[in-house]
């Protein structure tokens, strides 16, 4: 049989399909998401994310030493807050003496070097469990804004390098953009949650948090997952607004979106490789269905190939041992 071409010849080694390979993952694409309690001493395993921990302060200044030494380069801070300091204003989130402003400059003084990224939202310090302020049942946009522009501010002056607001309210880019100039934080980058859609997959992470909503759903502000052309219109605003990164979450079931978005912006684009996503891998590699390693590899290699510049994944440690 003549053939004029074989594509196969292309893959019949490890040494030619490496030589070939479209994409590839490195150390530097990954943002290590790192939840922490208060206290000393305190290492949490998360139920419902096999092998990933709730950290106090102290534990994670040790681990942010070792992700730097396994060359991981930036890190995303989520808190834990106490049930007394929630309320239905969020204030808690600008404390300069709170757990998420100690975090940022402990981490800093350790490892000057790490890039920190913080999560901005009022759902771990609200008493309703909402990214925003709640007035007879609704979440309401603007005070939530006036609030988000609050905590970025504060935890600019603790040194985050970037903030990265995940609420999804109107208008809370330009907001903080503003809010940050004005304040003289002009070298504070911004990572938008620009498509973050409501998605079943965020159940572990709430439990890391205690941070699921108190009554209904977040469907009035993060969006439906029926849609495609309003993720481009809401990362194109934020672009506009001040975004320097934007980003798309959750990523498995929105590897289209990724793409769309990576062909829409000029900007860098991340995606959130989130809880549900890593407990579904854990669940099945457990069971004998899958082999772990190999689907950390894949999924995240999807997630770059679909035009992530960077991804948040809790497989970050993983895959850079895999990768070598």
């Amino acid at each position: 049989m003549y053939l004029q071409r074989r594509n196969r010849i292309l893959r019949q080694s490890p040494a030619i399909r490496s030589m070939v390979a479209e994409t590839s993952l490195s150390a530097s694409d990954f943002i290590v998401p790192l939840f922490i309690d208060e206290g000393q001493g305190i290492k949490t395993e998360i139920a419902s994310m096999p092998g990933y921990y709730r950290n106090s302060l102290d534990i994670t200044v040790k681990e942010v030493k070792e992700l730097w030494k396994m060359g991981l380069k930036s890190v995303l801070l989520f808190i834990k807050c106490k049930d007394e300091l929630k309320d239905n204003t969020g204030k808690e989130a600008w404390n300069a003496d709170g757990l998420m402003q100690r975090s940022i400059k402990a981490i800093k003084a350790s490892v000057p070097d790490m890039l920190v990224m913080t999560d901005v939202a009022l759902d771990p310090f609200s008493s309703y469990g909402h990214d925003g302020i709640v007035e007879n049942g609704e979440i309401v946009n603007d005070p939530t804004v006036e609030a988000l522009v609050k905590m970025s501010i504060s935890h600019a002056q603790a040194g985050a390098d970037f903030v990265a607001p995940s609420d999804m309210m109107d208008g809370r880019i330009g907001a903080i953009r503003k809010g940050l100039e004005e304040n003289g934080f002009t070298n504070t980058g911004i990572m938008s949650y620009s498509a973050k859609y409501a998605s079943c997959f965020y159940g572990p992470f709430r439990d890391a948090l205690d941070s699921a909503p108190g009554f209904g759903d977040k469907k009035t502000y993060q969006m439906d997952y029926a849609n495609r052309t309003e993720a481009i219109k809401e990362t194109l605003m934020d672009v506009e607004e001040g975004a320097d990164i934007v980003m798309v979450k959750p990523a498995l079931a929105y590897l289209d979106i990724i793409r769309d978005v990576k062909n829409s912006v000029s900007v860098p684009v991340s995606a959130y490789n989130i809880s549900g996503e890593y407990a579904m891998i854990k669940a099945a590699a457990k069971m004998g269905w899958i082999n772990e390693d190999k689907a950390i590899l894949e999924t995240l290699t999807a997630i770059k190939r679909a035009g992530a510049d960077m991804i948040a994944t809790y497989f970050a440690k993983d895959a850079v041992k895999l990768i070598g």
